[in-house]
């Protein structure tokens, strides 16, 4: 899951909480793998387990590949990650293994050290989600690929570089670059937004991020109210993304509502 600095594939995936109850998952996934999606990705949250949720989308696919974006270490030790994806029998020839640091205290070598657990210990590609230039550096440094996430299309490519950078200076293959976009779309959906985005704007990471942009958490993401919109929204983005990963924002949690959005960003 490696690339050299010139060829930018220019991919599209479809992301969703892992909390999400499994049936829509499964249908989900199946429907990104017949859209033409590179890859189907959950979020692995206190409330939602993103490998098990990984495991219901493996029942119903065959090809697209599937991410888990990202497990914090502090919660979930690298052994113990590579302990239930073989536990699971997840297909690690189309698994991507998302990590970050959890809690900031430590997190550089916390990372750094599960990266290379995980990189020993399995197939699938290790990325590790990123904010700052810090954390940037030690994905370039020690993984398959970085992936970025609350950021705008125009800071994109100067945390790209820093990845970039890092691993040339590591002798590393550059890693892919990533990037989680929410995306917001249909009924409600900006209120949900809206109250995701105040809440990342009050932990101390994420408003750090934010100040260092110079832009308010809602500037990172696309909303529309028509597919045209949303398409527009997401080109801007894989100018300097590898891959571009639709983070779903929608009004309710349902198929008919998840489905939309997949519909509307499908890679065209």
């Amino acid at each position: 899951m490696t690339t050299d600095d010139t060829r930018r594939a220019g991919w599209r995936g479809f992301g969703v909480a892992g909390a999400l109850p499994h049936d829509i998952i499964r249908a989900l996934a199946a429907a990104a793998e017949g859209a033409g999606y590179h890859t189907f990705w959950v979020n692995d949250t206190p409330q939602g387990d993103g490998l098990a949720s990984l495991r219901a989308a493996a029942e119903v696919t065959s090809e697209i590949l599937l991410g888990v974006g990202v497990i914090p270490l502090d919660r979930q030790p690298a052994d113990e990650i590579a302990r239930r994806v073989n536990e699971l029998g997840l297909p690690q020839q189309r698994l991507i293994v998302g990590v970050g640091s959890g809690n900031p205290q430590g997190g550089l070598e916390r990372v750094r050290e599960g990266a290379e657990t995980l990189e020993e210990r399995l197939e699938a590609p290790v990325v590790v989600g990123a904010l700052g230039p810090n954390m940037c550096a030690m994905a370039g440094k020690s993984a398959d690929g970085v992936l970025l996430n609350w950021l705008t299309a125009e800071y994109v490519a100067p945390s790209a570089a820093i990845v970039t950078a890092a691993a040339r200076q590591a002798g590393r293959p550059r890693p892919l670059i990533l990037g989680y976009v929410r995306t917001v779309y249909g009924p409600g959906a900006r209120e949900v937004f809206a109250e995701e985005a105040s809440r990342y704007g009050h932990y101390p990471a994420y408003a750090a991020n934010f100040t260092r942009m110079g832009t308010p958490a809602e500037a990172t993401a696309v909303t529309g109210e028509t597919a045209a919109e949303i398409q527009t929204g997401l080109a801007a983005f894989a100018g300097e993304l590898d891959e571009t990963v639709v983070r779903a924002i929608t009004g309710e949690e349902s198929v008919d509502a998840y489905m939309a959005l997949l519909e509307a960003a499908a890679p065209e």
